[in-house]
């Protein structure tokens, strides 16, 4: 049998051929609109469509995590061909999904399942999920795993800037910069992710000074650029990501740099419009 199977949650965003070469199982979440529910699996409601369906409704959409039902499916039939599994999903602190994923363990006795709650979303946890997928296929056991995955989520660092604070605040997911809502007018917050949960970082009043200052906030936060892996994503801003991916190109010239998607969950509580650049030193 093989060693170890690697599963997470859709708001990791990791692009899905990437999830696919290196054999990561991603369960979906559900987005909710009105009386209409999608699987964020791309098929039920593309990305595309998310964004222009978001853009055009009076009532913001919900999102809801998989049950328990949907992680016990996928924990069983990965068991036929996998020792072990290691689940990494979305801060618990944002959503019930570890919540479901640890029901569905207890429903599964003596099965060798790890739940590992990242404390992060979007690349934060991706990051974490494909290196743990790299390591499984190196043939690495759950134990060295595991610690090399701690490891690197010591290291990694998101920030990222939203269109407008509507999203957050209507969500329920503003954690920590709560603070922020008495003043949302001419706000261009950067924000980050700080004990499991949504934090001020730093507040702009402009949009393009809040692009320039997550600049010079990361190079205030990076030593080596030359061991530097990094990745842009935008939430149905194309120009706004490919011009961060460009101007971090340029800086910093890093060892490792990708344009993402901000998927369909984190893109019901981002808002369209938004940025989120993640970046560590290897």
């Amino acid at each position: 049998m093989l060693k170890v199977a690697i599963v997470t949650d859709s708001t990791s965003d990791i692009p899905r051929e990437m999830a696919e070469k290196l054999g990561i199982t991603v369960v979906p979440l559900y987005v909710i609109f009105g009386q209409d529910t999608f699987k964020d699996d791309g098929k039920d409601i593309t990305l595309g469509d998310f964004y222009k369906k978001i853009r055009s409704v009076d009532a913001l959409p919900t999102t809801t995590q998989p049950t328990p039902k949907d992680f016990t499916d996928i924990y069983s039939e990965l068991l036929k061909d996998y020792e072990s599994i290691i689940s990494i999903h979305i801060s618990k602190k944002m959503s019930g999904t570890i919540s479901s994923a640890e029901i569905a363990k207890k429903e599964l006795p003596g099965k060798d399942i790890e739940i590992i709650d990242s404390e992060f979303v979007h690349m934060p946890l991706g990051f974490l999920v494909i290196r743990a997928a790299e390591l499984a296929s190196e043939g690495k056991n759950k134990e060295e795993i595991i610690s090399i995955v701690n490891n690197l989520k010591q290291k990694i660092k998101e920030l990222f800037v939203p269109s407008t604070l509507e999203y957050l605040k209507k969500g329920g997911r503003i954690g920590k910069a709560k603070g922020l809502i008495a003043s949302l007018l001419e706000i261009k917050p950067i924000l980050t992710i700080r004990d499991g949960e949504v934090a001020q970082f730093k507040t702009t009043r402009r949009w393009n000074q809040a692009k320039t200052e997550l600049l010079n906030s990361m190079e205030s936060m990076i030593k080596n650029p030359g061991n530097l892996v990094v990745s842009v994503g935008d939430s149905d801003t194309e120009e706004d990501g490919r011009e961060m991916f460009e101007r971090i190109k340029e800086k910093f010239n890093p060892k490792n740099i990708f344009r993402v998607n901000i998927g369909t969950i984190v893109g019901t509580h981002l808002g369209p419009g938004g940025i989120g650049i993640t970046f560590y030193e290897e």
